[in-house]
Order: structure tokens, then C-alpha cells, then sequence
């Protein structure tokens, strides 16, 4: 009884090895360190994110400027009083500031 309790204990030792070493290859824990040990290649990939991120975010925000400007002429277009003197003072206040 004592030598099949220990037969139990190493299977259920080994499956949880097992799983431990499926839930690694899941995280890619090798590939992480490898990583981490050429911290130029790092620098590099970070560098490279950073760049398409500063794009992606330059990009949306000229999509999203445009559009609004799109939605403001067509405002003005409406002549809705209220909307109206708002944007013109602005128009005001930016002809203002661009004067020498």
C-alpha cells in the first residue's frame, strides 16, 4: 500500500509538471528571456512600437480633427444662432492673436 501511494503521488507530481510546462510554452517564457538577454534587440523592438504608436495616434487624431471640422461647417451651414456666435468668436479671437 505504501509503494502504491507513491506511484500516485510521482503520477500526480508528473501531471503537474505536465501542466506547469503547458501553461510556460503558453506564456512564452523562453522567448521573454531571450529577450531580455539581448537588451539591444529590446530597445530596438520598444523603439519600433513607440514609433508605430506615435503614428497611429497622429493619424487618428487627423481622421478625428477632420471630422469634427466637417461637422463645425456644417453647423455654421445650419446658421444655428446659439452655434453660430460661438464659432464666430473664436474665428474673432484667432484673427485676433494672428495680427503682428
Amino acid at each position: 500500500m505504501d509503494r502504491e501511494a507513491e506511484n500516485r503521488l510521482l503520477r500526480e507530481l508528473k501531471n503537474k509538471i505536465d501542466e506547469l510546462i503547458i501553461s510556460m510554452e503558453k506564456m512564452k517564457l523562453a522567448e521573454y528571456v531571450t529577450l531580455l538577454e539581448r537588451p539591444y534587440r529590446l530597445l530596438y523592438i520598444n523603439f519600433l512600437t513607440g514609433i508605430a504608436r506615435g503614428l497611429g495616434i497622429a493619424i487618428g487624431f487627423t481622421i478625428l480633427g477632420a471630422v469634427l471640422l466637417i461637422i463645425l461647417q456644417r453647423l455654421v451651414m445650419l446658421n444655428l444662432p446659439l452655434i453660430g456666435k460661438f464659432i464666430a468668436e473664436i474665428v474673432r479671437l484667432v484673427e485676433l492673436n494672428l495680427r503682428p
